[in-house]
């Protein structure tokens, strides 16, 4: 995306806050905050592998990755790379050490972490049962700690079977797996594995709000959760497409492959 480009992209998403905030009633819920100072810029522009400066690999299957997933992740062009100005992240069906589907799954963990601000991706689904692409963010200190204490913010799930819904979810201690905080966001008259949408967050001291293409469509605040929260600490960031889970349940005859979640951008602004 070219300079002018990116100062019209700013110019929209303020102007739509600005009418959002005049159109609002005074619930605490509708709270939008104007973040326009670009931190971190993906553009997924240089051809080949993700870039090593951001991102690292998560490799392997890893017991299912704790959602019984069936893909083994690798580092392989075949299932990641950059290519035509986006990422491309893809799932395969293949025997491959022990697995019977292949993908990728990257993370900013150590060389990008970020802690509140606008954090955001254009993304394009793919579509088929048992695909389960995610953007997603897990405590700086989930090194330190056992999952679900470092806390964690799930921009967007989807699932592959139900292409016009997405989630937005945080996981945190008391509220984790079936019990986190969640809700899910449809289109109406589109699909998400038809064209480009962006998913993002606003993520304040005491809320994480909820868009989609810059809808506003909730806000997780402290008394929403039912234990303590966790989301005042660094983050850092993933992207992956699992196959299979808990989630999504297994691929059926009817899910093909190879399939892709496209990834035009990412952002993080403050």
């Amino acid at each position: 995306m070219n300079f002018k480009n990116k100062l019209n992209f700013k110019k929209i998403f303020i102007l739509s806050s600005l009418l959002f905030i005049l159109g609002c009633s005074t619930d605490e819920k509708q709270k939008v905050t104007t973040m326009d100072q670009l931190v971190m810029q993906e553009e997924f522009d240089m051809p080949g592998a993700p870039s090593s400066s951001l991102w690292s690999y998560n490799i392997g299957n890893n017991n299912g990755w704790g959602n019984n997933e069936l893909e083994y992740y690798t580092d392989r062009p075949q299932n990641i790379k950059v290519e035509d100005g986006m990422l491309k992240i893809t799932a395969l069906k293949e025997s491959y050490m022990g697995s019977a589907y292949t993908s990728a799954r990257i993370l900013t963990k150590g060389k990008f972490e970020q802690k509140y601000g606008r954090i955001e991706a254009r993304i394009k689904m793919p579509w088929g049962k048992g695909l389960w692409p995610a953007f997603w963010m897990l405590g700086a200190n989930s090194d330190t700690v056992s999952w679900p204490q470092c806390g964690e913010v799930d921009i967007m799930e989807y699932l592959g079977n139900n292409p016009t819904s997405i989630f937005g979810t945080v996981h945190g201690p008391g509220y984790s797996g079936s019990n986190a905080i969640s809700k899910n966001f449809a289109l109406t008259n589109d699909r998400f594995d038809t064209g480009f949408h962006i998913f993002g967050i606003e993520w304040g001291e005491n809320y994480v709000n909820y868009y989609v293409d810059d809808v506003l469509y909730n806000q997780i605040t402290p008394k929403d959760v039912k234990g303590e929260w966790v989301f005042n600490q660094p983050f850092y960031i993933i992207l992956n497409m699992a196959v299979g889970g808990n989630f999504p349940g297994s691929p059926n005859n009817e899910t093909s492959f190879p399939q892709t979640m496209l990834v035009d951008y990412v952002r993080v602004y403050q």
